[in-house]
């Protein structure tokens, strides 16, 4: 069995933002595999299907970003799965410019809350985490805090909405091939599109 967490925030106005784009890419997968998400379980909205013949859970936690460990402690418990395998995290990454992705079999929280408070939650960073790109802020430089907020929690134009969920897309063919093929079938295939530059783990 796995487990596929898309991290993001709830509530209708943080849809469409560059920190809930996890959210955007279990819902591509949602669609695609035909798993409904919408039962209130484990702090988080979660779905029950095959994958490629393999059992999967697809869960949003409705615990808001910071607190995203809460929701995850209670799934890998209650599943009983292997977190350094079956477990998979989605998240935004302004690291990586927009409609790029990167896999990864472990690694540090890079500066991402979510996956800070997971790794503080599981005691450990072993566990496979897809980052989408979302693009660093206008102007580059290290942004102060408050302006990595809104930056993160702002909404996508038109234009960048289209972009965003091509990308959802192909990060949801990313699960697929991680599911199927194996997290280095998947990081051979995926992490070869993205540029050459470093970022956190």
């Amino acid at each position: 069995m796995f487990i596929i967490v898309g991290l993001g925030n709830p509530e209708k106005k943080y849809e469409n933002t560059r920190h809930n784009i996890g959210f955007a890419v279990i819902d591509q997968l949602a669609r695609g595999e035909r798993i409904p998400v919408l039962e209130k379980k484990h702090r988080a909205l979660i779905g029950k299907g095959y994958i490629g013949g393999e059992k999967v859970i697809l869960a949003k936690p409705q615990t808001y970003m910071n607190l995203s460990g809460e929701s995850v402690r209670e799934l890998v418990d209650y599943y009983k799965i292997d977190e350094t395998k079956e477990l998979l995290v989605i998240s935004d990454d302004i690291t990586l410019p927009a409609g790029q992705l990167r896999l990864r079999k472990k690694g540090s929280a890079g500066g991402h809350n979510g996956l800070k408070n997971i790794i503080l939650h599981l005691g450990h960073d072993n566990f496979m985490r897809l980052k989408m790109g979302v693009g660093e802020r206008p102007g580059g430089g290290r942004p102060e805090n408050r302006d990595l907020i809104e930056y993160v929690l702002a909404h996508f134009t038109e234009q960048e909405k289209q972009e965003m969920e091509r990308e959802a897309g192909e990060g949801a063919d990313a699960v697929r091939m991680v599911m199927e093929d194996g997290i280095e079938a998947a990081m051979n295939c995926f992490n070869k599109k993205a540029a050459a530059r470093p970022d956190e783990g």
